[in-house]
């Protein structure tokens, strides 16, 4: 049966567990208040997603696999970056199954992304040539479609995504959800065939796998901070490479990602704690910092608010 749903969120944490390609933590690094609406739609087999956001961000995403997505912003804006990988505004991205990649934004983005099941696809042949689409990896094939099939597979988008705010009804109607779904295998085959690739240079290759380990390193300290020189034991790695990768990766240095980690940490914790039971100092010092008047200001920076106005705000 076809859905649809459009949703718009504040928080960073609920817009990112609320999206289907995969298991997605993001950190907010532009201050000010956040705002992202999701549009995601399924059709019979093919599903869509329609995201924007109003502040820079980066974030980390475990694709889940089974499908062949295709990923494209879906307005002008400044370019994405993809595992180091700079996806101009007329390119489109393949993400491969079972991928680990991380994705950002340097201001307000706009993007959307299309899949079909990894079995749809095999059977049209020489659109999934090249790395094996059920094999995890990190490669990333960066393609640039003709303009005019990528401003027919924009406009197929935005004509879904509309009709997922204004007409749900319309995409759960069975047959219009089938001419809408072929329209856009169409429009997503005609980007797909005959698109110039980047290849994926070994230099990229070596820092994908060092920030793969990067990845697992912080999961492993799970809700704990963690800090450069236990990090860089941790994976094999000297500071300036891993410094290098983090450039790449996330646009900034791994010190000042752990540090904004560390933040996201402070208001997950002040948001779900009773201001009965705690104070800000006692949750501050849990994740590492000592200079509260200091954290008190680059709080409200990041956050739009003092930390106690979000322990003082009722849990839900």
């Amino acid at each position: 049966m076809p859905t649809s749903s459009v949703r718009a969120f504040i928080d960073p944490d609920e817009y990112a567990s609320a999206m289907r390609q995969g298991t997605v933590g993001i950190t907010v690094v532009q201050g000010g208040h956040f705002a992202a609406k999701l549009s995601r739609i399924e059709l019979h087999r093919l599903w869509m997603q329609r995201f924007s956001t109003s502040a820079a961000w980066t974030s980390h995403i475990d694709y889940w696999g089974g499908q062949v997505t295709i990923a494209f912003q879906t307005q002008f804006g400044p370019n994405m970056t993809r595992n180091g990988h700079e996806c101009a505004y007329d390119s489109i991205s393949r993400l491969s199954a079972s991928q680990s990649y991380y994705l950002r934004a340097v201001n307000a983005a706009s993007y959307g992304t299309v899949s079909l099941p990894i079995d749809e696809m095999a059977s049209f042949g020489a659109v999934v040539s090249g790395p094996d689409p059920k094999a995890a990896n990190d490669h990333l094939t960066i393609l640039t479609p003709a303009p005019s099939a990528l401003r027919k597979l924009r406009r197929l988008h935005a004509a879904a995504g509309h009709l997922a705010e204004d007409a749900p009804a319309v995409l759960a109607h069975p047959e219009a959800a089938r001419g809408l779904e072929q329209a856009l295998i169409e429009a997503m085959l005609a980007c797909l065939h005959g698109s110039e690739a980047e290849e994926d240079r070994a230099a990229k290759r070596r820092h994908a796998a060092i920030m793969r380990r990067f990845h697992r390193a912080i999961e492993q300290f799970g809700d704990q901070p963690v800090y450069i020189p236990e990090l860089c034991k941790e994976i094999g790695v000297s500071e300036r490479t891993l410094r290098a990768c983090c450039d790449e990766h996330l646009g900034m240095s791994p010190k000042h990602y752990l540090l904004l980690r560390r933040m996201h940490m402070v208001r997950r914790a002040l948001h779900t704690a009773a201001p009965s039971a705690t104070t800000v100092t006692e949750i501050a010092t849990r994740y590492g910092f000592w200079q509260f008047g200091r954290l008190a200001v680059e709080y409200k920076a990041l956050f739009g608010e003092p930390p106690s106005a979000t322990l003082a705000r009722p849990t839900h």
